[in-house]
């Protein structure tokens, strides 16, 4: 297995900085604040601040199935990902999976404390309800983001940017 260096310290400064945020914040709001599912607060006419309790993966995916499957699932993901994000050979990439890989371990870290996974953010237009999400969820898209980003960027314009 070739491990490069590239981007290897800056994605773990990006990964760890995003997995404290999304732990302090769920901290603060769990732990600090005793919020146990169903409070919120109004924040504006399309945002509400409340805790949700997802069972599911992303979206409540799965939310039937029984834990263990959805250990292996998760857990199967979570490999896939890290052996990618051992073997990249850009900087972008390995930031992109950093950040992703610290958005589902601090979801995971939900299951194993709380049983589910703390939602917290939900924007909504009139009736029009869009998902519930938190920080960790936030960083899953980030890094997805910049996983599509590299794709798309040219491989020469890559190269220039990394010199």
């Amino acid at each position: 297995m070739n491990i490069s260096k590239n981007g290897m310290y800056l994605s773990l400064i990006f990964g760890l900085f995003g997995l404290f945020i999304d732990r302090a914040h769920k901290y603060f709001q769990i732990n600090m604040m005793g919020w146990t599912g169903g409070e919120y607060i109004n924040v504006t006419s399309f945002f509400d601040y409340i805790l949700v309790w997802n069972r599911g993966v992303s979206f409540g995916l799965f939310s039937s199935l029984p834990p263990i499957f959805l250990y292996m699932i998760i857990g199967s993901a979570l490999i896939i990902i890290f052996v990618w994000w051992l073997r990249a050979d850009d900087t972008l990439t390995r930031v992109g999976l950093a950040i992703l890989l610290s958005g589902a371990i601090s979801n995971i870290i939900d299951r194993m404390l709380y049983g589910a996974v703390a939602d917290f953010f939900h924007f909504y237009i009139g009736q029009y309800s869009f998902y519930i999400f938190n920080i960790a969820d936030t960083l899953i898209f980030i890094g997805v983001v910049l996983l599509l980003l590299e794709m798309i960027i040219p491989k020469k314009q890559k190269h220039e940017q990394s010199q």
